[in-house]
């Protein structure tokens, strides 16, 4: 675990944090459809759901800048690519509510900006429910002038940021932000700078990254090496190591109720316990509040553990907001901890 007096003096230095954040941004777009209202379309004959609230929110790499805007850094510096219509409008209206420089977010007319969007309706008990999401996005790779803008501001922002945190949230190699050209330069930038903190999150491709501070779950850590998926402790181990000898930097393997395994070079793994949560849980976002807990604290000074603590802090406390992208502040993290060392 931490100390509390160390937990709130890493919180303090947040806010003197910039932090940089490249990868693919969406926007998460919640529909809520009235109960009790019926209508059919002629056109159709089948019912026509009746939406009475819309609520928009930063999804993907934005899920990560809530939550470290909640947390308190100072300032954060995206990198992405998205379009030139509504659902950019509504996105960037989304992060001016928050800590963000928009300087560096590429709009491009010719592709669509990424949208989740999500109807929830409320079943016979009256819980709200998920229907079917609806993805927008562009199924092709991006120009090479875009390409070229986006390597060029790359460099910008790791220069002028304290670290930068990397999200690849496309599945299908080459069509994200993340395509095989820029994950190469950010490969280059980290190995040419191993004190600085580039710290990685990826979907599918984590394994494809030699170099840099990586954070992927244990079902990611095991596909990375072509190993199936199990709970068998040994393996997870096995599947970090391996990976962190790829890198030579660090590696924070979350394990959900566990926790999270930190393998560090020449270093024996240490688990470090997740706090306990009763009742029902939320694990959307789960794993971006611990990403922004760890590469937070890390870029404040805490050493790897340390960070893994938080990190697993933060996690338990988003993991309890039901129904929602969750994110925690600094006096929930403080109470948090109060609450779980009591007597």
């Amino acid at each position: 675990m931490i100390a509390r007096d160390r937990l709130a003096g890493l919180l303090e230095r947040f806010t003197g944090l910039k932090i940089g954040l490249f990868g693919d941004l969406f926007l998460d777009r919640y529909l809520d459809i009235e109960p009790g209202l019926f209508e059919r379309s002629i056109e159709t004959g089948l019912e026509a759901f009746q939406v009475t609230r819309v609520r928009n929110q930063p999804g993907a790499l934005g899920t990560v800048m809530n939550n470290l805007a909640a947390l308190g850094v100072g300032r954060l510096v995206p990198l992405t690519v998205i379009g030139d219509d509504g659902q950019a409008f509504d996105l960037l209206k989304e992060l001016r509510r928050l800590p963000v420089d928009t300087t560096h977010v590429i709009r491009d007319p010719r592709r669509l900006t990424p949208t989740y969007t999500k109807p929830l309706k409320q079943d016979e008990g009256g819980v709200w429910r998920e229907l079917n999401r609806l993805d927008l996005r562009t199924l092709q790779p991006l120009l090479e002038s875009t390409e070229t803008e986006l390597l060029q501001r790359l460099d910008e922002v790791w220069n002028q940021t304290d670290g930068l945190l990397v999200l690849d949230q496309i599945a299908e190699e080459g069509l994200g932000v993340v395509n095989p050209k820029v994950r190469e330069h950010l490969i280059a930038r980290a190995k040419a700078e191993p004190e600085k903190l580039m710290f990685v999150d990826s979907r599918t491709h984590i394994g494809l990254f030699r170099s840099g501070v990586l954070k992927p779950n244990l079902s990611e850590c095991l596909a990375a090496i072509g190993r199936p998926e199990t709970d068998d402790p040994r393996a997870a181990r096995e599947a970090a190591q391996q990976l962190c000898r790829n890198t030579g930097r660090p590696l924070y393997c979350t394990m959900g109720r566990r926790g999270m395994l930190v393998v560090r070079p020449d270093r024996e793994p240490v688990e470090v316990a997740g706090y306990h949560v009763d009742g029902p849980v939320d694990i959307v976002g789960a794993g971006d509040s611990a990403t922004s807990g760890i590469a937070a604290s890390l870029l404040a000074g805490a050493d790897e553990v340390e960070a893994a603590a938080v990190g697993n802090l933060v996690a338990s406390i988003t993991v309890r907001q039901l129904g929602m992208t969750g994110t925690a502040s600094p006096e929930q993290l403080l109470a948090r901890w109060d609450e779980t060392h009591a007597g």
